[in-house]
């Protein structure tokens, strides 16, 4: 039987997902698990910043729809996700008094610091992923805008918005890929900086 199409595509993406979490967690204990986390998290960051690109519905100042990874709340609660996992694959490895203790290390001032550091992770993976994805919604909503903003000159403002808005897909599309393998690429660095602590 041979493979069709989407079958290899499929394939690829999972292959390409499995590469970058065993690159990055240096244990195979904590890659099996990891690699179906990391598939599912790509799929989905995926799928949610590109989607509001090609399905935009706004009116009277509000959109009523747009990717789900330009609001900080999916991408807060994705980022808790993966805190989550990290901080439950420390305490697999190293047992909970170990894996606390580590909070500590070397001296008991360091705890404000290592809690600072875990909330500034959860903050810079979510905030990146949320301010690119936001940012290039807002720049297709301003584009439209000036298709049909100034009277009298649609004849020129609508064809440069067109020409502009090609333009500005072509470069989110590439945006979105790249902020999605940024986030999984973090993710494993901090899973694995959990579990070798």
């Amino acid at each position: 039987m041979k493979p069709g199409k989407k079958q290899n595509a499929l394939e690829w993406l999972v292959d390409f997902t499995n590469n970058v979490v065993n690159s990055n967690l240096s244990g195979e204990e904590e890659r099996k698990p990891a690699r179906l986390f990391g598939f599912v998290i790509f799929l989905f960051i995926i799928v949610s910043n590109e989607i509001g690109l090609f399905f935009q519905l706004s009116g009277n100042g509000y959109s009523f729809f747009r990717s789900p990874t330009a609001s900080a709340v999916v991408t807060m609660t994705l980022a808790t996700m993966v805190l989550a996992y990290s901080h439950y694959v420390g305490v697999k490895k190293h047992g909970l008094k170990n894996y606390l203790k580590s909070f500590v290390q070397p001296f008991a001032l360091f705890l404000p610091i290592n809690l600072i550091d875990d909330f500034s992770s959860f903050l810079t993976l979510s905030l990146r992923l949320y301010g690119n994805i936001y940012a290039g919604e807002v720049l297709i909503h301003l584009i439209t805008e000036l298709a049909f903003g100034i009277k009298g000159f649609a004849f020129v403002t609508v064809p440069f918005a067109f020409i502009l808005m090609l333009i500005w897909q072509a470069f989110s599309l590439f945006i979105g890929a790249v902020q999605t393998y940024v986030f999984l690429n973090l993710s494993m660095v901090y899973i694995d900086r959990k579990a070798n602590e």
